[in-house]
């Protein structure tokens, strides 16, 4: 039979385990995962908030790209990693809404993540091929429209906020375009380069780079607004499809294991990262819109979108094949 020290022992280790598990920031280096290649808006908004959570928890946080199956990989890896606070990710509108609708994942993102913060959301560049592609809207659209595959776009993954984006958009104007799947943005902007497809509906800092050196044409853009960037490229809803609006963006989340303390501190210090005037400036420059939140909010955030994109998902008859 236990004894009463034995009891009190057992309970102190017990105590000191817990609180040791709540531990924040965490004794280890921290890792950011990021569902996609270097290069692209998730890489870049990652290393900026990375780098600033870093000076403030004055501990190391370190970006690991795990690109692959449209961002769904790295999601399995925070899902069923560290739970010690010791691994974010910055997740994305694919895998977190989109992909759940289209196939079996081996992890469920309301039941195996959990919110911590928003991060950043921002509008869809439609660009083409400077030389060899359409030069306005209208040629784009007719030539959509002209036959069943003659226009083919590009996406960083079945699923992923490209993907959907050009498929909601071949509903909208009432076309079917060819979908050509990459790993990431940086994969695929060499090959509309190269013309091996008609057009990619990027992120602002996949193409940005690419439009000023004259190398890509942008056609529109997917807010409701035009892009300060960009004020001379109407929008998609200008351009005969009114109302069009698809944004893509990246919250962060974590395993829904860990601690709601630590995700609580963590909700902390990102949102104000994402609050700091440098950092605002610096992604908006990227053509990124810092969207720091609470916990519930971006939860709420989630469900809305899962069911918006869902009903998109059924309609199209959309796979991940």
């Amino acid at each position: 039979m236990p004894t009463r020290r034995s009891m009190l022992i057992a309970s102190a280790a017990f105590a000191g385990g817990s609180a040791m598990a709540q531990e924040f920031p965490p004794r280890k280096p921290v890792t950011m995962l990021v569902g996609f290649a270097p290069g692209g808006a998730a890489d870049a908004a990652a290393r900026l908030i990375a780098k600033n959570l870093a000076d403030a928890i004055g501990q190391g946080v370190v970006v690991e790209n795990k690109a692959g199956a449209g961002g769904n990989i790295a999601h399995q890896q925070a899902a069923q990693g560290p739970a010690d606070g010791s691994l974010l990710l910055l997740g994305s509108i694919g895998p977190l809404t989109i992909a759940p609708h289209m196939m079996n994942l081996p992890y469920d993102p309301f039941r195996d993540l959990a919110p911590v913060s928003g991060g950043v959301y921002f509008p869809s560049i439609l660009v083409v091929n400077a030389e060899k592609g359409p030069k306005t809207m209208a040629e784009f659209i007719a030539l959509a429209r002209g036959k069943p595959d003659a226009v083919s776009f590009a996406s960083t993954g079945p699923g992923s906020a490209s993907h959907l984006t050009g498929e909601l958009f071949a509903k909208r104007i009432g076309a079917e375009m060819l979908h050509v799947p990459y790993r990431g943005g940086s994969q695929a902007m060499p090959d509309l380069l190269a013309g091996r497809f008609t057009c990619y509906f990027a992120a602002p800092p996949t193409a940005l780079p690419h439009i000023e050196a004259g190398k890509v044409l942008a056609l529109s853009t997917t807010d409701l607004q035009r892009m300060p960037q960009l004020p001379n490229v109407p929008t998609v809803a200008e351009s005969g499809v009114p109302g069009f609006r698809a944004l893509n963006w990246y919250a962060f989340v974590a395993s829904a294991r860990t601690p709601p303390a630590i995700l609580d501190r963590w909700n902390e210090e990102i949102v104000k990262v994402l609050r700091r005037p440098d950092v605002r400036d610096t992604l908006y420059k990227h053509g990124l819109t810092t969207h720091p939140t609470t916990r519930a909010e971006l939860n709420d955030f989630m469900r809305k979108e899962s069911a918006q994109w869902g009903a998109i998902v059924k309609e199209r008859k959309i796979t991940s094949e």
